[in-house]
């Protein structure tokens, strides 16, 4: 069942133009980005020849694009996970969807992989532009894994915390501003965590984000978007055990 109601979600989703547009728009602004990037990296080039242990092209060039593809899709997100369960609300489907024979587990596990299998397709498109260096250049495929599955755990905590607050209110306008005001609290803090703030600092997004696309996987950072992903997702079944137990 959660297969089905993951395949619903994805299905309409590409039925709606917002998706076409996020994907055309998203990839248009990252292929002006990886260019840039290629551009700088050619630039620098004979410099590059002249230093030991010099950056290379993954270095320079990938991760780059990756850290700029999670900044945008940080703004992008909270549009596409704002209508998973406000506007079912609001358009007066989430009766229907209380009143099924279907746990609420299995109705939130349903939408959140719906969301991560759209953000996985987001993925593998724009590690297609690094991909297609390989034919003319080396890549460090480790530090190119390692940025694709930060990529990929940092948007499925994007998708968790949308979906959950997608869940407290019928308004996808609502849902989609209070998400992103979240996600960049949680992107920023560490920024302005002092030196006796060190807990709100690893609450922050950005720093376990920030080492897995250097290529250094720590098992601590993967349990701590684990941990986000489930705690958002907990908060969203309770959320929604308690709208069907008051009718």
């Amino acid at each position: 069942m959660i297969i089905s109601i993951a395949l619903r979600e994805l299905r309409s989703m590409f039925l709606s133009p917002l998706a076409w547009t996020v994907l055309a728009v998203t990839q248009l602004i990252l292929a002006w980005s990886f260019f840039t990037q290629i551009d700088f990296f050619f630039g620098i080039q004979s410099q590059l020849a002249t230093m030991p242990n010099a950056p290379g092209v993954t270095d320079l060039v990938v991760m780059p694009t990756y850290e700029i593809a999670s900044i945008i899709l940080l703004m992008i997100t909270p549009l596409l996970t704002m209508r998973l369960i406000s506007e079912e609300k609001r358009n007066g489907s989430i009766t229907l969807l209380l009143s099924s024979p279907v746990s609420m587990t299995e109705i939130v596990l349903g939408k959140f992989l719906g969301i991560v299998l759209f953000m996985l397709i987001f993925v593998i498109m724009i590690s297609m532009m690094p991909l297609s260096l390989l034919m003319g250049t080396e890549l460090d495929l480790g530090k190119l894994a390692a940025g694709m599955l930060a990529l990929m755990l940092l948007l499925s905590a994007f998708s968790s915390a949308g979906l959950f607050l997608s869940s407290l209110t019928e308004n996808p306008v609502v849902a989609a501003i209070s998400t992103f005001g979240l996600l960049l609290l949680l992107w920023m803090i560490s920024n302005n965590a002092g030196d006796n703030t060190a807990a709100l600092t690893q609450l922050s997004l950005l720093s376990h984000f920030a080492p897995m696309l250097r290529g250094l996987i720590d098992t601590a950072d993967i349990a701590y978007f684990i941990l986000f992903i489930s705690t958002f997702l907990l908060l969203t079944i309770r959320q929604m055990d308690s709208q069907r137990l008051q009718g």
